[in-house]
């Protein structure tokens, strides 16, 4: 049986695998080539955390993406 867990993405309800890192949801979301920022529960978390960070059940996820400019 699989496991799952809701998050809150940006302010959109969305159900995942349970267990998944900040680096798999990224990849999942299709953002892997992007600079981007991420918080969870109004917290930065650094990049180099990205790989080891699970997500839980209920976190809060922002996601912000650059965008240029000229």
């Amino acid at each position: 049986m699989r496991l799952i867990m809701k998050i809150l993405l940006n302010n959109e309800n969305i159900v995942l695998d349970d267990g998944l890192t900040i680096k798999e949801l990224i990849k999942h979301i299709q953002l892997c080539n992007q600079y981007y920022a991420v918080e969870v529960n109004e917290q930065i978390v650094p990049k180099s955390l990205h790989a080891s960070f699970l997500l839980k059940e209920g976190d809060k996820v922002e996601i912000v993406t650059a965008i240029g400019g000229g």
